[in-house]
């Protein structure tokens, strides 16, 4: 029952930062995942499950405001559905032990991720459309590293989207949750295949449905009214401190060397927050406020 109540509680702290930050459900909810210990075949199946009826609605909401580029989408969908159906039969294969550093490496890699966007300057040019050539390949290597990383859709495509000039912010966001829940869909007809609707935790995906759900509207508030670049900054370091600790107990770090990356991930945050709040000042300045 505590168990449960905790999923919900990590629903509700995933849908805050997601709907606050266009991103990073999948990834922060799995990461909660698994520090409760769940498996992270089942994690990632549990997350997937839930994706398929938050992104439906969000897909909607993106598709009624104009905010989807249909060309991109749909050469990000297709292969990405492929990469996600793919990465989720390996993960059901692999053995447990194998997949915990696999999937916190991961995890670890995407908050990086998260915190190298929410640390970028505001780049300020003209938008291009986005091309189809490198499209696929990103599509393909996302929907592979979301579904066995248990999240990473929105910060690896969102991201390139967004970095690279190819969609304008609406467009990026809009076309990635529009496509996530071709993503969700596929990936979580993998788990089904690979781990058996039996091996499934069907009230953990309730759980964090709920708590997700709860968290809507509250992050709905959240986005017009907390920094998203300072939230992005925090998220990406709580990624990164969680999953550096599964990695300290999977190879079993030595006390010394625990302890080195503790501080080293104590400087990080200090460091990351102090140039966050550097460049709030300078987006005030760039946009004129």
């Amino acid at each position: 029952m505590w168990v449960l109540l905790l999923v919900s509680v990590a629903g509700f702290l995933a849908q805050l930062v997601d709907g606050a930050m266009g991103m990073a459900f999948g990834v922060t909810s799995t990461t909660l995942l698994i520090f409760l210990a769940y498996n992270p075949a089942a994690a990632s199946a549990i997350v997937h499950l839930v994706e398929i009826v938050t992104s439906s609605i969000s897909g909607a909401s993106h598709i009624r405001f104009g905010n989807v580029d249909w060309h991109a989408l749909v050469k990000v969908a297709v292969p990405g559905a492929v990469g996600a159906f793919i990465g989720a039969m390996l993960l059901s294969s692999v053995d447990l032990s194998a997949a915990r550093p696999w999937t916190a490496s991961i995890l670890l890699a995407l908050g990086v991720l998260v915190l190298y966007r929410f640390t970028r300057p505001i780049i300020l040019g003209k938008k291009r459309r986005a091309r189809a050539r490198w499209l696929a390949p990103l599509g393909l290597v996302g929907g592979f590293i979301d579904s066995t990383g248990g999240g990473g859709w929105g910060p690896v495509v969102t991201t390139s989207l967004t970095a690279s000039n190819a969609l304008e912010p609406r467009k990026a966001i809009g076309t990635t949750n529009t496509a996530e829940f071709v993503i969700a869909l596929a990936a979580s007809i993998g788990f089904l295949i690979g781990l058996g609707a039996e091996q499934i935790p069907w009230d953990a995906v309730g759980a964090l449905l709920i708590g997700g759900a709860l968290a809507a509207p509250i992050a709905a508030w959240l986005v017009s009214k907390a920094p998203q670049r300072l939230l992005g900054i925090l998220v990406g370091n709580l990624i990164i401190a969680l999953n550096v600790r599964q990695l300290s107990i999977s190879f079993e770090f030595p006390p010394v060397a625990a302890i080195s990356a503790y501080s080293a991930i104590a400087i990080l945050v200090v460091v990351s927050v102090i140039y966050g709040v550097k460049l709030l000042k300078q987006d005030k300045l760039a946009k004129g406020d």
